[in-house]
């Protein structure tokens, strides 16, 4: 028996013991493969999963190194039948592949000729493949290649895609010289999709995925159509790539609900495309206005359906995912895996916190007491409405209040999701409120004004979960949120995690109402945080409204 912080059982769940040593270490040993599922104070329970075993063989890691790794960290003995069953779901990756053919197009190649059969007798694969050409090999139409990928995953043989990609239309795109570099880990980043030809890049918030980005453009030195998730967020990359590369204004477009350019770097958003006229998605055609050379996914995490099946069209093109987390809460993580492609690069948040890249955060969930009438209000609510009821709670206020004033010199964001709470805590602090509703020229003012430290608290509502850049921000107050969406509370601590003057630490509270769905979903949020090394502390209400006590 090892004295090692791991215990790995034989139904493919792992018990991680937070208070061991080496548990720092294990974590970032197993977050390549495992997927956290629960993480309470001192038992973290992992799971090894297949979607997780083929990211880590796609991203170059074999059965052989995952399974030392379990060894090495393991308390006891591991169930053989759990070894082999390691080593035979990352078996799976890569014994059917996709291929370039000269005369056929696309080819479906089977080093194991029994894995094609049984693949091949699915009722929904038969559509998508043409003539047999040999006991290993069959047509696919070159159309059906994203969609023979989607399928194949959810029969559990996950083809790799070697059938290379157009070179697009080329433009040329260079890295400015002047006043930066870039950093190891994002060097490394685009290294990974350019070698892997398309995927996924995880990276903190505040990390520079816009810059992961823009590095990789000036690598394809081709035309590129970049997805993102709102105006601001096109805003905010079109000054990103004006600043870190030599693309002029004029070869920058928009394509939004206010303007409709297409140049030969266009920024669209989501919204746009996902927009129906008449019953169709009229903005799709978007993907085949030009002959991109590579198609940026900007929070891939958000990726709205529509735009997964047109994804799933287009595979000859190179595709980036930039995300913080590839949690996504409709469980449809295996369609970013097979048509945006595999996870190449992953930065632990805590590995970057050390080196200074990102800031040193403490989070702390202050939990509220409902007075009497609260409490039989959520006590009598229907179901459907405890949530809310609990969420948005009066007795939130003062500790609210309380908290901007223990930080008063620092710029603060409060965080909520309901428009009507986040109206009254605006009055209540006499702060300005940002939502999907304001015009975007009155947020882009609001938020410069907030840059420049003329505004110290600013209230938010969920335009705060993606793609805003304040780098100043160093205290965020959540309110309310998504019931328990993982993704939600990784974008919000992430608007708070740009490096600070003298490594200052950031501070992310999530005010909760005790004993209610709010507290049980908060428990739920807080679990990807978890996995990446942050410890949530404690604190009674009290405790926030009276200090010196």
């Amino acid at each position: 028996m090892n004295d090692g912080p791991l215990i790995v059982q034989s139904d493919k769940s792992m018990l991680l013991e937070v208070a061991h040593p080496l548990a720092g270490a294990c974590r970032r040993a197993i977050a390549a493969f495992a997927e956290l599922e629960r993480a309470p104070e001192h038992i973290h329970t992992y799971r090894l999963t297949p979607l997780g075993l083929w990211n880590a063989r796609a991203a170059g890691h074999d059965a052989e190194t995952v399974i030392d790794t379990l060894i090495r960290y393991s308390r006891f003995p591991i169930p053989h039948s759990l070894l082999v069953d390691v080593a035979d779901t990352m078996g799976r990756y890569g014994r059917l592949q996709l291929v370039a053919h000269p005369v056929h197009g696309l080819v479906l190649h089977a080093y194991d000729r029994g894995v094609l059969e049984e693949v091949l007798r699915s009722p929904k694969v038969k559509p998508m493949i043409g003539e047999r050409l040999d006991l290993e090999s069959v047509v696919v139409h070159p159309s059906e290649r994203g969609n023979l990928k989607q399928v194949l995953v959810r029969l559990g043989w996950p083809a790799e895609d070697l059938a290379g990609y157009v070179d697009g239309e080329s433009h040329p795109i260079a890295l400015a010289e002047q006043g930066w570099n870039l950093r190891g880990y994002q060097a490394e980043a685009v290294e990974s999709f350019i070698h892997g030809g398309s995927g996924v890049v995880v990276l903190p918030c505040g990390a520079g995925k816009t810059i992961v980005g823009a590095a990789a453009l000036a690598q394809l030195q081709a035309t590129a159509l970049i997805l993102v998730t709102n105006t601001v967020s096109a805003h905010q990359w079109r000054e990103e790539l004006l600043k870190r590369t030599t693309l002029t204004d004029e070869e920058i477009g928009e394509y939004s609900g206010s303007k409709k350019e297409i140049r030969p770097v266009t920024i669209a958003t989501y919204q746009v495309l996902t927009t129906k006229r008449g019953g169709v998605y009229a903005h799709l055609e978007l993907f085949d206005a030009r002959d991109w050379g590579v198609i940026v996914y900007d929070e891939v995490h958000l990726l709205p359906a529509p735009v997964f099946r047109f994804t799933a069209g287009i595979q000859a093109r190179r595709r980036l995912g930039l995300t913080a987390t590839l949690v996504r809460e409709d469980g449809l993580e295996d369609e970013v895996f097979s048509l945006i492609g595999p996870k190449r690069y992953d930065a632990p948040w805590k590995d970057l916190e050390s080196q200074g890249w990102i800031a040193p955060a403490e989070c702390i969930e202050v939990r509220v007491t409902l007075s009497q009438q609260e409490q039989f209000d959520y006590a009598t609510a229907e179901p459907e409405e405890k949530y809310r009821k609990a969420a948005t709670v009066q007795s939130k206020f003062p500790v609210i209040s309380a908290l901007t004033m223990q930080h008063p010199d620092d710029p603060v964001l409060v965080i909520g999701q309901y428009l009507d709470q986040l109206h009254a805590i605006s009055e209540h602090l006499g702060a300005p409120l940002v939502t999907g509703e304001t015009r975007v020229k009155e947020r882009e003012r609001l938020f410069q004004e907030f840059r420049e430290g003329l505004i110290k608290i600013l209230v938010v509502s969920k335009v705060a979960n993606f793609s805003l850049d304040l780098p100043d921000a160093s205290v965020a107050i959540q309110i309310s949120g998504s019931f328990g969406s993982r993704q939600e509370e990784a974008q919000r601590l992430g608007r708070i995690l740009r490096p600070k003057a003298d490594r200052k630490k950031a501070y992310f509270y999530s005010v909760i109402a005790r004993d209610t769905v709010d507290q049980d979903f908060a428990a739920h949020r807080q679990r990807f945080l978890t996995e990446q090394g942050y410890a949530y502390s404690i604190k009674d209400a009290e405790e926030v409204l009276h200090p010196e006590t």
